[in-house]
């Protein structure tokens, strides 16, 4: 027994050790094939990058690596973006500051600047001319006293009955690169004027005064409107586009700004210090430096990190066309601007109709791209909470068209104990900044209790601040003119539009393009009523023959020219309305510089000829013979062209 299990025993390790011997082959062999294949990998993808390297500028940049292949940047189709999208930002909360942040130690490895921007305005003054009382109502007699009185005044016969409303004064201060600036007011603080004052963006019809500079540049010397973007409170978009399809618009328009020329310098430098860079980053800078794309990478990125995702492919909507909601309007609306290349954000109380949580994960992912790529942002909310407060770097507070507090926001809190006033521990800040200038509810906050309370105005506050430390610092760097020599060749735009002119019709060819395929049920809806209203003019004018020698055919026929014109004249009354409703979108993006009216017009008086053709012919088809005119063909080829003309040039 003992040497049967003995044999056993030896038999059962012999086995275990064939088999385990077995295994580890196995194991080696497989470890051997995966490393082999690895490299082989590896291998084919740096002769495919090297193969890249060797081309010229041109053509490096429209080439890149997507998941070991090479593809052409300017032709990435939607699969290949959310492929790259999904490697670069997966989840946009944990990722993007992680990729904003390869983004710039990839241009900080070899050594090339982020151009930055430092707005400064000083003693800016603006004030209107309004008038006061009943006169304000706008009724017809206003109206037309209001012509009158303004004709006499302008002769000088008598003097305007308007009054002088101030609308800011004497403000002056600095926006710094690099920091968050949160504009904090009570409503009618002048908030909106200032913003649009910094933007360039004032009307005509304002009395202002004072000095705004871009790196000590002039607002005269450059292109405002290019260098800085103003997002306003309204939400005007084309109700007909898809949410992806306006911020590809945008995008299209606003082009690349300097991204092309910095890029041919990044590739440069990295050529000749022979550095790889990450294939992913590259493939997404190539996409955001090439211009004329219909759908650019950057127009996904923004959908992502603004959480409009869910909504990309549905239509915006309007009044008439069921589509997204408020929130994600003025989501859309912030977007459309961060799909350029703009260094300098206005932002105009976006956070109306949004969530705290929303608001406060729009605002992190401006505030990651403001901090790591050198952005300048002022950014206007009414009630933020308290985590989005604690985004911000520096607070500026406006009330009555004065500045009571600009600094860090570490201090803002100090400098209103220094007037006797206390925030409550369990009081939001912002909500305490904008009540303690309140005549109405300043005097539960103040602090000493051992002085009577009087009501301290905005004046006080604003002369305070100018004795106080911050304000004294602000008042010594305002008194140092900005070095021109810092500023970055790229920072500020000279062109007055994005792209040339030819892209810029292009853009605005495809897009009427893209509106008619959406409104063809009104077309066709034109086609079947023409269709009819020419069979009951065939049943009203029948006649196989007109005489020429009668008076009584003679009436005909110029009753049924007349009635022809008239058809031709109001048939494209239909499409009055959506030229109506098109119009407060045309004038936002004609303010922005997006195109010029000419490239926004032509298109349309183009593209609707083949329309007026069909129509024209369907008519001509079911009236011509059968109201008895000329058989000649050479005769009704005649009318069928005047009739196209006219009805062309709205005749």
């Amino acid at each position: 027994m003992e040497i049967i299990n003995n044999n056993n025993n030896n038999g059962i390790s012999r086995d275990g050790i064939l088999r385990s011997n077995s295994s580890n082959t196995w194991r080696n062999n497989s470890m051997d094939a995966f490393s082999s294949s690895e490299r082989r990998e590896d291998d084919e993808e740096a002769l495919k990058w090297a193969a890249i390297e060797r081309l010229p500028t041109y053509l490096r940049i429209r080439r890149s690596m997507i998941n070991n292949s090479e593809v052409d940047i300017k032709h990435m189709g939607l699969t290949e973006r959310k492929i790259l999208l999904e490697r670069l930002v997966k989840i946009a909360e944990e990722d993007n500051e992680k990729f904003l942040l390869k983004l710039r130690e990839r241009m900080e490895r070899v050594g090339l600047d982020i151009p930055t921007i430092e707005v400064r305005f000083e003693h800016i003054n603006v004030e209107a001319q309004v008038y006061v009382g009943r006169r304000a109502l706008p009724t017809l007699f206003n109206f037309y006293v209001n012509v009158l009185e303004g004709f006499f005044n302008y002769l000088h016969i008598i003097p305007s009955p308007k009054k002088p409303l101030h609308i800011l004064q004497n403000v002056s201060g600095i926006i710094r690169p690099r920091r968050m600036t949160l504009l904090l007011g009570p409503p009618s603080s002048g908030k909106t004027t200032l913003l649009l004052a910094l933007a360039g963006k004032l009307g005509k019809d304002l009395k202002k005064s004072g000095r705004v500079t871009y790196n000590g540049h002039g607002v005269e010397e450059f292109v405002a409107q290019r260098s800085s973007a103003y997002i306003g409170q309204h939400d005007n978009h084309i109700g007909e586009m898809t949410v992806r399809e306006t911020l590809a618009f945008s995008a299209r328009c606003q082009g690349v700004g300097h991204n092309y020329e910095m890029l041919s310098e990044l590739l440069r430098r990295e050529k000749e210090a022979k550095i790889k860079p990450d294939t992913d980053v590259d493939a997404y800078m190539k996409a955001a430096a090439l211009e004329g794309q219909q759908t650019s990478v950057v127009t996904d990125y923004i959908l992502k990190i603004l959480g409009l995702e869910v909504c990309a492919d549905i239509m915006v909507g309007d009044g008439m066309i069921r589509g997204i909601s408020g929130g994600q309007k003025k989501r859309v609306t912030t977007g459309e601007m961060l799909v350029g290349p703009i260094k300098v954000l206005f932002m105009d109380e976006i956070s109306t109709g949004l969530d705290s949580s929303t608001t406060f994960q729009i605002m992190n992912s401006i505030r990651e791209s403001i901090h790591i790529l050198n952005g300048t942002a002022l950014v206007s909310l009414l009630q933020p909470a308290p985590e989005t407060y604690e985004l911000f770097d520096d607070i500026i507070l406006l009330t009555d068209g004065q500045i009571v507090y600009q600094g860090p926001r570490q201090n803002v809190l100090e400098f209103f104990e220094s007037m006797g006033f206390k925030c409550p521990q369990r009081k939001g800040v912002a909500d305490f900044l904008q009540e303690v200038t309140s005549r109405k509810d300043q005097w539960q906050y103040w602090a000493l209790k051992d002085e009577p309370y009087n009501f301290v105005t905005v004046k006080d506050f604003a002369e305070g601040f100018q004795l106080f430390h911050i304000g004294q610092k602000l008042g010594d760097e305002l008194a140092n003119p900005f070095d021109k020599s810092k500023s970055h060749p790229s920072a500020l735009t000279t062109k007055k539009y994005g792209v040339n002119k030819k892209e810029l019709l292009k853009a605005c060819a495809s897009r009427e393009f893209l509106l008619m395929k959406r409104n063809s049920f009104v077309y066709i809806f034109k086609a079947i009523q023409l269709v009819y209203l020419a069979v009951m003019t065939t049943t009203l004018f029948l006649r196989p023959k007109m005489h020429r020698d009668s008076v009584l055919d003679g009436g005909t026929y110029l009753g049924a020219l007349f009635f022809t014109i008239t058809v031709a004249m109001f048939n494209g009354i239909a499409e009055l309305n959506m030229t109506i409703m098109k119009l407060p979108v045309f004038y936002k993006q004609r303010d922005l510089l997006f195109y010029p009216a000419w490239a926004y017009s032509i298109p349309p008086w183009i593209l609707k000829i083949p329309i007026t053709l069909v129509e024209v012919f369907l008519w001509e088809a079911i009236c011509y013979y059968s109201i008895g005119f000329d058989p000649n063909f050479g005769r009704q080829v005649v009318p069928t062209l005047v009739t196209k003309y006219a009805h062309c040039f709205g005749i």
